[in-house]
């Protein structure tokens, strides 16, 4: 299986042996992706919809990696107990929604290390949510797919505070803007 650019930029984010939760998994590809290139140990993908997740589970199941990937029907992070995953994944919503799931999922962000964001829009108030919330960006790319533009952040806790300084900061990114990201130019 070959992954979309997008998705292959999300999933060069997740740290090598990580043990994995997506969240809105959709079809399941980047957890699959990941376990079958030994990039991660083992995921947990999860979704609220089960039409997807139905698919992610055949996908799984062709991949032979039933015993490495558990798949869960799930509203955000509510489906995930504290030490499953140390990196967490959620791509391919809005901002807002991405939001929702880290307040909700509240009592887990001590047990998780890295979180791989992937907001579809309202990237400024995600950015001030993170600081807010005392998480730190530590890496950031955009990348242009399909006529679209797409930002992955890499964030742990115990955040930077006042990284983002200015308006422009909170909406393309401090560190974008540091790296000249091409896609800004």
């Amino acid at each position: 299986m070959k992954l979309s650019k997008r998705l292959e930029t999300v999933a060069s984010f997740v740290p090598k042996g990580s043990n994995i939760a997506d969240i809105g998994t959709d079809h399941g590809y980047v957890p699959i992706y990941l376990v079958r290139e030994g990039l991660a140990e083992h995921a947990v993908a999860m979704d609220v919809r089960k039409g997807p997740l139905e698919r992610a589970k055949a996908h799984v199941a062709e991949a032979g990696l039933e015993n490495r990937i558990d798949v869960r029907l799930s509203d955000g992070l509510t489906g995930l107990k504290p030490g499953e995953a140390d990196c967490v994944v959620i791509a391919g919503m809005g901002g807002e929604l991405v939001i929702h799931i880290l307040e909700a999922g509240r009592s887990l962000w001590e047990t998780i290390g890295y979180w791989v964001l992937s907001p579809q829009s309202e990237l400024d108030k995600v950015r001030r949510f993170l600081e807010k919330e005392s998480f730190s960006i530590v890496r950031e790319t955009m990348m242009k797919e399909d006529g679209k533009y797409y930002t992955v952040m890499g964030v742990t806790r115990g955040g930077l505070s006042g990284e983002n300084d200015s308006e422009p900061h909170y909406l393309y990114g401090s560190r974008l803007i540091r790296q000249k990201n091409p896609v800004l130019a």
